[in-house]
């Protein structure tokens, strides 16, 4: 009910509503290397990148989303027939060996370490990535290597995507990354949003070029309320529907006055329930088609 009602109120903010296939996710599936049956197909922003007139499909690292890309083939095939290209990221194995299988998830404190020295659970035997380790603005690209999205699946999008855009690497003091867009959402043209709890390592790169690096307010949600995959910080997991308007957490009044401050417009809408499986507004949402020209606003 409430993803409905965030697709209603998008509807009269002007944006055209797609939505993807309904799946049977408990149906098991194999493959010559794993078994496995689905998790969803509710956040079309992991698996989705969108760059330019490209609709570019994620391999995903999760065998749980190996097959995921099929609640969105429906979709992808119109929008190819009305002149979209369309990339298939090369699908990894998901072979034993993509994993490190003594990597150890002990304390938090034991994964901070091995962050710091570039180590996840994911290893290099094969690209793989999340699309939503992906964070766009004009011509360049933002990646991080996380859990998720290995250097060579970083590699295979910064050959793919040159040399009209251009890929950088950032990295956050985080334990466990996976997926940018609580840690780091770029809200507008030289505007962007940095958690406080994951800094940027790379942040001067931004202020660098001009950049307002905007720290957000902590977040009210309850600290009871459920959250199997994710963390508080999807109160900053926000849409923009333009430079003016983001669609927010109609809970979190705290991050609505720092919109208002910034002269941004805040659409008000309660997904709680829906965070619980794991993603805020960004997430379950893939912008496919916005107007305005492409730029470039790193030199």
């Amino acid at each position: 009910m409430e993803i409905e009602e965030m697709c209603n109120v998008l509807r009269h903010e002007g944006v055209t509503v797609q939505r993807p296939e309904v799946i049977d996710w408990s149906v098991q599936y194999k493959t010559p290397d794993f078994e496995s049956t689905g998790l969803y197909a509710a956040m079309p922003r992991d698996i989705l990148l969108v760059v330019g007139n490209e609709i570019i499909e994620a391999p995903m690292a999760w065998r749980s989303r190996f097959f995921e890309y099929r609640a969105y083939r429906p979709l992808i095939k119109d929008y190819f027939r009305r002149g979209a290209k369309w990339t298939t990221a090369p699908k990894p194995t998901m072979a034993d060996e993509l994993y490190d299988q003594e990597y150890p998830i002990r304390t938090v404190e034991d994964r901070h370490k091995l962050a710091a020295q570039g180590k996840f659970v994911t290893t290099e035997f094969e690209p793989c990535f999340d699309a939503a380790d992906f964070m766009r603005a004009g011509r360049d690209i933002f990646a991080q290597r996380s859990q998720v999205t290995n250097y060579l699946g970083i590699e295979w999008m910064r050959r793919h995507l040159a040399p009209e855009y251009k890929v950088h690497v950032i990295s956050f003091k985080d334990p466990n990354p996976m997926h940018i867009d609580a840690t780091f959402n770029i809200i507008g043209p030289g505007l962007v949003l940095s958690n406080p709890d994951r800094p940027c390592h790379q942040i001067e790169l931004f202020k660098k070029a001009g950049w307002t690096v905007v720290t957000p307010p902590t977040p009210l949600i309850p600290d009871d309320h459920p959250l199997w995959m994710s963390s508080k910080w999807l109160s900053m997991n926000v849409l923009m529907l333009d430079e003016k308007r983001v669609m927010v957490d109609a809970n979190e009044t705290s991050i609505h006055k720092m919109f208002e401050n910034l002269g941004i417009s805040t659409i008000k809408v309660n997904i709680r329930h829906a965070n619980s499986l794991g993603g805020g507004f960004h997430c379950w949402t893939c912008d496919v088609r916005r107007r305005g020209t492409l730029q470039s606003y790193f030199s």
